[in-house]
């Protein structure tokens, strides 16, 4: 069953929901009660197919040992090339999961293994730091499985999440946390159930056949707007459903369509994301670049960095050419907005003027509908 796709699942999740919502106005942790009601929604969730069941309790169980056995290794003084080895390995199933259609034509894996990956890859990471010490069972299974953003997200940080799931709130900080969830469940409804459905049904759906050129530019509106409000809707019950059960997950959007360059936009959307990417590749690779001189200039570094990472981004969306073209088609943005903001005197002279920011707002909303366009397939 897809999380939040149907009355049901609402349903469900209202019941289980009211028991949280007592423990935290007792001032009670909600943590164990957590513990409780995941496994029963992860089998609501996954129930329905036993080869997705098997898929994620494999991976689990991998992961697991893996995370675990890291510590202990961490803890005698481990090599760095075991850190590498270890990434690798908890990499390999989503690695696995992207190639596997491509060369026999038949999927494997399960709903958001893209999401879990990238949970447990950010843990290796910040084990590998000497961030993460210690890691408890338990609340790496809850941190992992976490049924709220089990399928697309948010992709949240494990110490944070820790941070949240072992203090407990006092009365007046979650009435303050229940109010934002209710909101965003409320806005995350009506943005995923209402709008986005609207946008389906009466403007895609009536989009004639063939791709001319207005069908296409007509198209490319209606999915950038369909995508931004049916995915932000789930990311906003999804974030609401945490906050209920005491957890400050990570927002997700941040009103991206009126981002005034490339670098904002991605400030802005899917913002889980492309911080991740910011903070675990991006920035070490661009650091590791410099301090083995790579590369004469810190600029160039970092511009190779921002092309790297989009590709990078574009093939965890997936191998066909659409999103590799899509990752790269922002990753050039990137570099040229950076230069032209750097270089151009026009720039910094309007840069501050209304009418510039304005221009500058329509220009980006365009080019950022042109990428979904490829990023939708539509086009090949």
């Amino acid at each position: 069953m897809i999380p939040y796709g149907s009355l049901y699942f609402f349903y469900i999740v209202f019941l289980a929901l009211i028991i949280a919502v007592i423990l935290g106005l007792k001032e009670k942790p909600i943590k164990v009660y957590g513990y409780i009601i995941n496994l029963p929604f992860l089998f609501l969730i996954f129930g329905n197919s036993k080869y997705e069941t098997v898929c994620l309790f494999l991976f689990y169980i991998g992961e697991l040992v893996l995370i675990k056995g890291y510590v202990l290794l961490r803890k005698r003084g481990s090599k760095k090339w075991v850190g590498w080895i270890v990434g690798a390995l908890s990499t390999s199933p989503l690695v696995l999961v992207k190639i596997t259609p491509t060369l026999f034509n038949r999927p494997i894996g399960f709903l958001g293994i893209s999401y879990l990956t990238f949970k447990v890859v950010q843990m290796v990471i910040e084990i590998y730091d000497g961030l993460i010490l210690e890691v408890n069972v338990l609340e790496f299974s809850y941190f992992l499985l976490f049924f709220p953003t089990i399928s697309s997200g948010p992709i949240d940080r494990s110490r944070r999440f820790m941070d949240d799931i072992r203090n407990t709130p006092s009365k007046k900080e979650y009435i303050d946390m229940l109010g934002y969830g209710i909101n965003s469940v409320m806005r995350g409804i009506a943005y995923k159930f209402i709008i986005a459905y609207l946008i389906n049904s009466y403007w895609i759906d009536m989009i004639p056949k063939g791709h001319s050129f207005l069908n296409t530019i007509n198209y490319m509106y209606g999915y950038s707007l369909f995508l931004f409000f049916d995915f932000a809707g789930y990311s906003a019950i999804a974030i609401g459903v945490g906050y209920i059960l005491g957890v400050r997950v990570s927002e997700n959007f941040d009103r991206p369509f009126i981002s005034k360059d490339i670098k904002e936009f991605w400030n802005r959307w899917h913002m889980s994301l492309s911080f991740w990417f910011r903070d675990y590749l991006y920035t070490r690779l661009v650091m590791t670049a410099l301090k083995k001189k790579w590369f004469k200039s810190r600029l160039t570094a970092s511009y190779i960095g921002f092309i790297i990472t989009m590709f990078v981004m574009g093939i965890w969306h997936g191998t066909e050419w659409n999103y590799i073209i899509y990752g790269l088609y922002h990753g050039i943005l990137i570099v040229a907005t950076d230069y032209f903001q750097k270089k151009s005197s026009t720039y910094k002279k309007c840069k501050n003027n209304t009418l510039w920011k304005f221009a500058s707002i329509a220009v980006t909303f365009n080019i950022v509908c042109f990428g979904l366009l490829i990023f939708s397939g539509y086009l090949f």
